[in-house]
């Protein structure tokens, strides 16, 4: 098959401009290179972040290409414009604040040549704040096809940022939809229940930047309100029972509705490695 990659970011005017240097350093960094970085401006972005992409583009100009936006139209429908825009079958998601662990793209692109019928490849993510060697914590997830499709009925089996997918595959199945905060999970969903194949590598893959801001958007009656939304809409197109959906939002609720301090600690004891 054809290994070429591209990878591709989705970037908003509230990134801190010096994550986002750090997060590309990490993928010119790579072992293996991509041959093209898609990245999709969600809107206008400030000075100082066109400042770093001037910086790279002027080193790299036939690795990066930068496709502005108008106006914001939310991580689902920038996701869609980067997947269709991206030439190659073999797409890397990244997040502009994370790091890529060097061997990152080798290690994937050796999955997918390993087994012709691999759909979606991800893996651990370790998860720090300020720099790598303040590590946070761990969130290892399922390694194989049946323990993914097991562990998706709960819970999304995959960390966004690690994942790499056949451009094919992601389309036949809708590709990214508006689901706010949930746009990467209903994907997957969908993709598992029309019988694609997955699988995790059981190492680490990205350094992933946390903190209190973190747990403090995963709180409140918004985002409640859209994990209803985004729980009810997964059950209905994966691989969930009404059971499980039941379930799940009993759980939700309650992280909701928690205080910021006691849902950092729910999440670093209960639902990290």
């Amino acid at each position: 098959m054809n290994t070429n990659i591209s990878v591709l970011m989705s970037l908003y005017k509230k990134e801190n401009p010096k994550f986002l240097r750090e997060s590309l350093n990490s993928i010119l960094s790579q072992t293996l290179l991509p041959q093209e970085i898609v990245i999709i401006l969600d809107g206008p972005i400030t000075a100082d972040l066109q400042n770093v992409l001037n910086d790279f583009m002027l080193k790299k100009p036939d690795l990066f290409r930068i496709l502005p936006q108008k106006s914001n139209k939310g991580l689902g429908i920038s996701l869609a414009i980067g997947v269709n825009a991206c030439k190659n079958e073999l797409i890397a998601r990244m997040d502009t604040d994370d790091i890529m662990v060097t061997s990152r793209l080798k290690m994937q692109v050796q999955q997918f040549i390993d087994d012709s019928n691999l759909s979606i490849c991800g893996g651990n993510i370790t998860e720090f704040t300020g720099s790598i060697d303040n590590v946070l914590g761990h969130r290892n997830v399922p390694e194989t096809n049946e323990e993914i499709r097991y562990y998706s009925r709960k819970r999304n089996p995959f960390n966004h940022m690690s994942v790499m997918f056949k451009k094919s595959r992601v389309i036949d199945a809708g590709n990214y939809l508006t689901m706010n905060g949930f746009e990467d999970y209903y994907l997957w969903a969908r993709m598992l229940k029309s019988g694609n194949k997955s699988y995790n590598i059981p190492k680490n893959l990205v350094f992933a930047r946390t903190g209190t801001n973190m747990y403090r958007r995963r709180g409140g009656w918004k985002y409640l309100k859209d994990g209803v939304r985004g729980r009810y809409y997964i059950c209905r197109a994966g691989l969930s029972t009404p059971v499980d959906f039941i379930f799940v939002e009993s759980v939700h609720i309650i992280i909701s509705l928690l205080p910021n301090k006691l849902r950092q600690w729910f999440y670093e004891t209960k639902l990290r490695n």
